[in-house]
Order: structure tokens, then sequence, then C-alpha cells
């Protein structure tokens, strides 16, 4: 379970250096509003939902393609609402900072969509049921999270660590994704209870980014504030920190530096 005061706590602290370090989440995003523009280029939505707007990298491209449109955008971060407000702002355009999984939303929306947020919540499957209830016919939900691969080099070097100083344990580091199939799945459960007639389509693409140590690869994640937030124990005895940093130093790197890949999933819902 993720603890969603800490992970607000986190998300606001680092919302300055967000947009400095969050390189593969702008990316998702650029990926998300080509599909959306591939779909929708001659049926403008008029009321968007956006859930985790982050600092309004999104927000401010949805707001600049679909200019009659009204914005509503949501994150659970005050910090993150307060860099969005400063890059964007306008009638049209509404910021809420909650948590999408407690909110009422009483409004129906054409589309709604979200960026590298889903990865955060408790229970997706509630969560898709509900904002499928508030979708206008003919709506569209889209939104990217990342997938089982995600740093596929991280976790291969801590369960070396463990067996190599012969530990045994369940614990991980971070929480666990799903593969996009499982995800399909989720989404085709969740949703066809309330639109029947949905249908719904999947991409996964893989990115990778290089930094020169396993710390600057950590520094990066804690510069987003994207950090573990798991409620429970998780293993962080510097002996097994320290291996897992020389294991994956030695069999993850590539001319000097240290591999890190991102299995970045992408749905869309026609209702």
């Amino acid at each position: 379970m993720i603890d969603k005061q800490l992970l607000q706590k986190r998300f606001s602290a680092n919302a300055k250096t967000y947009d400095q370090f969050a390189n593969v989440q702008k990316k998702m995003a650029d990926f998300l509003l080509k599909q959306l523009l591939m779909k929708r280029s001659d049926s403008s939505p008029l009321h968007i939902l956006e859930i985790g707007c982050g600092t309004g990298y999104l927000t401010a491209k949805l707001s600049r393609h679909f200019q009659n449109a009204t914005i509503t955008a949501i994150d659970l971060a005050p910090g993150m609402i307060e860099i969005a407000k400063q890059r964007i702002s306008g009638k049209s355009i509404h910021f809420l900072c909650g948590d999408i999984e407690e909110m009422e939303l009483y409004d129906r929306y054409d589309l709604i969509i979200s960026n590298a947020t889903f990865q955060w919540l408790n229970d997706l499957e509630s969560t898709l049921s509900r904002l499928s209830s508030i979708l206008k016919r003919d709506g569209m939900i889209l939104f990217s999270t990342f997938g089982c691969g995600t740093f596929h080099e991280l976790h291969t070097s801590f369960q070396r660590a463990m067996q190599k100083l012969q530990l045994e344990t369940n614990a991980r580091l971070g929480q666990s994704f799903y593969a996009l199939e499982d995800l399909l799945k989720l989404c085709e459960y969740s949703v066809q209870q309330v639109h029947p007639t949905a249908a719904i389509f999947g991409t996964e693409v893989f990115e990778t980014e290089r930094f020169h140590s396993v710390k600057d690869f950590f520094t990066s994640l804690r510069k987003i504030g994207a950090t573990n937030s798991n409620q429970g124990s998780y293993c962080q005895r510097p002996s097994v920190l320290k291996e897992m940093m020389n294991i994956y130093e030695q069999d993850f790197q590539e001319n000097g530096h240290i591999i890190a890949t991102y299995h970045c999933l992408f749905v869309e819902i026609e209702c």
C-alpha cells in the first residue's frame, strides 16, 4: 500500500526540481498527447479531467491544443499545484488539490487523461470504475503508467545482492507494477461494468536513461519525489544496499554509464 501522506510530502518538497529530472515522464506526456490528437483532432473535447497534473507540463499542452475546453487538473501534492499555476492560468483551467481515490466528482467529462500517475493508486480497479461513471457518452480515458519491466536492472541487482549475502526476505525496492496484459484485463473488468461496449487498447514502450553512477540514479528519483512510499518494511541494510550498488555498476554498465529502464504503458479506453 502507498502511504499517501508520505507521497504528498515528497512530491511537494521536490516540485521545484521535478521538471529538471522528469525526462521520461515528459516523453510519456508527449506520447499521450500524440495519441489523443490522432483520435480527437476533429472533435475537440469540451470538458477535460486531468489526474496527476504535477507541474502542469501536459496541462499546458492540452490548453494550447483544445482552446475551447474547460480543464479540471487534479494533483495530490500542493507543491506541484503551485508550480502548475505559475506555468499556466486562465478561466478555463481549474486546479484542485486532492487524492482522486477519495475525491467526489460531480461533473461529467469528454476526456479523462492521466500521465505517469496511476502507479501511485492503491485501488486502480475501483478508481477506473468510478472514472468510467463520470465519462460522457463517446468519451475517452487515456492514461500512462509504469509497467513491470521498470528498473529491472535495480531489482535484479537487489536480488543478486540478497543471494550473495545469503539473506532470505520478501522485501523489494518500491511497489510492483503491472504487465500490459494484466493491466488491460483490469481495465476491461473495471470499465465494461459501466460501459459494456467500451473498446480498450494498450501500447508499451521502453525508455532508458543513463547515469554516471547508481547514486546519481537515486538522486534523480529523489529530485522528482519518486522514492519508495510504500507502507510496511523494506530492506534498508547498509550491507545489502552497498552490495546492490556494486552489482548494479558491474552488471548493467555501458560505456561508463549505468542503465535504468522505464517500461511505459499507455492505455486508451473509448466508450
